[in-house]
This record gives structure tokens, sequence and C-alpha cells, in this order.
């Protein structure tokens, strides 16, 4: 039987080990629609106790946005120190691109998603103006999927455009379905041999971020920082990318491929990814 991770029945069993807790957000503290309390409780245990909660979110937004939808479906504010996103690693990109003058990008997303560049000189225009694209999701995610951007993408390969993708979740949890994200529209790309600069989890950068978003609210280095995802290709391999223990939450987008949390189906799975964290639980408890 391939390794495969302790399976834990709360948090607690290795807390103790820990000076920091790095959270994903989708799949783990919500579904999209509803909040998950259990998780709110644990993170909430975790922060008096043992150190500081930081949110690392793939979402293509600003931490404002993150917080307002928060207020929606009732995540306490004190269940964490700092948020961190991709699409605040997205903005300091953009401001650095933006330079002395003014960026022309092509946006695919839904105009929800602007405030990643709000405020920034930067015009949005037609795909034949852009200088550069910047994709936060697809336009209508409730409908659509990559095979209905073939034919843009290769129009936007034929202009060699990078494509900024400021979301990597190739899908992520809406109540109780997966819709797709910015990072399939970006693998697409790729397929076609465009360039793509990825923002947030699995890549190393958005950890630095959030490695000092937890320095600065623990007041001292986090030297044990755990991290906590139900995302195999963006929370798990990117705090192995990184030398960050791990803890596996089995019931989000990994749910219907897993089944029972067992060590035998885990441990296929951790193998097929070439993956194995630290621990996993089928929902973040305390």
């Amino acid at each position: 039987m391939a390794d495969s991770p302790e399976i834990l029945t709360g948090l607690h069993e290795i807390a103790a080990g820990h000076d920091a807790l790095i959270c994903d957000v989708w799949g783990v503290i919500h579904n999209g629609a509803h909040v998950h309390a259990a998780a709110v409780d644990a993170l909430m245990r975790f922060r008096a106790a043992f150190g500081p909660v930081v949110l690392l979110s793939n979402a293509p937004r600003p931490v404002s946005a993150l917080k307002e939808q928060f207020a929606a479906l009732g995540v306490p504010q004190d269940c964490y120190d700092a948020i961190v996103t991709s699409g605040v690693a997205a903005r300091l990109d953009l401001a650095d691109r933006v330079g002395g003058g003014r960026l022309s990008i092509f946006h695919i997303g839904p105009e929800r998603d602007r405030g990643i560049f709000e405020g920034l000189p930067i015009d949005c225009v037609d795909a034949a103006k852009a200088s550069v694209v910047l994709c936060t999701g697809l336009f209508d995610d409730d409908v659509e999927t990559p095979a209905d951007y073939r034919s843009l993408l290769a129009d936007l390969k034929a202009r060699a455009l990078v494509l900024l993708c400021a979301n990597p979740d190739i899908v992520v949890q809406r109540g109780g379905r997966l819709i797709y994200c910015a990072g399939a529209i970006a693998r697409a790309y790729q397929e076609l041999g465009g360039e793509v600069v990825y923002y947030g989890k699995p890549h190393a950068p958005i950890y630095q971020l959030v490695l000092a978003a937890a320095r600065e609210a623990g007041g001292r280095e986090a030297v044990r920082p755990l991290a906590i995802g139900d995302g195999l290709e963006t929370d798990i391999r990117g705090a192995a990318n990184v030398g960050i223990e791990s803890l596996f939450i089995a019931d989000g987008i990994h749910g219907e491929e897993i089944g029972d949390v067992t060590p035998a189906a885990l441990g296929r799975l951790f193998e097929k990814a070439g993956l194995l964290p630290k621990a996993a639980m089928r929902a973040l408890v305390w």
C-alpha cells in the first residue's frame, strides 16, 4: 500500500507542534455558500493557544472583497489575523508593469474582479489593443468551460501576449458544485504554447507574503507553520514547494474522488500526485 499520512480526528492532535497556521479559505472555511462553523472554531482555538492564523486564498480579488464575503457568510473576524490573496500578489506585479505610464490589458473574467487593478493607471481594452492579458476567471463560470475559450486563446497566442493568471486554481467548490477557475484557462493557454505568469498557490512567491504577515501578526518569525487546505495541486504542493508541513482536508474538491477517508484511499491519491502531507482529516475540526 502507498504511504498515507496520519488521519486525525481533530486539529488538537498536532496543534502544539506548530506556531502558525496558513489556512485555505474555499473548501475549508466555507464552500462559497455556507460557513463551516467547526472550522472557524478550530482556527479560533489555535489562534488563542498557539499562534497567528493567516488565511491564504487564490481569490483574484483584494482583501476587502474577501472581508465583505466573510461578513455575508458569517465568518467572524477573530478567527484569523491576516488575509493574503493571489489578487494582492497580482496587483503588486501589475503596479510594477505599469512603471511610469499606463498599461492596456485585456481582462478575462467577471467585472466583479476588476477591483484587483482599481486605482492603477490601467486601461481595460479589447484583445486586439491589449499589451497583456489578465485572467481572473471565466466570464460566466456558471455555464462556461475552458473549451469555450479555444478560439480566443488561439488568437491571443498568435499575438504572443503574456497571460497573467490571478487565480491558479483549476476548480473550486461553490455550494455542492465544482466550477472552473482562472487556472483552467491558464492551463489551456499553456497547452497552446502561450506564456503564463501565475500568482498564488502553489508558487513560492506568495508564501513570502504569507510568512511576512504571520511574522507581523505574531511578533516573531514562524518557524513551524502548518498549511491547511483541500487542494492537492495548490495547498499541499505549494506547502511542499517551500518546505512547510501540511494538513489535507479531504471533503473539498477531491471529496468525490476519495470517497471514504481511509489510509488506502488517501495513499492512492497522494501517490498519484507525488505528495505526502503530514496529516489528513475529513473536515477541519478542533
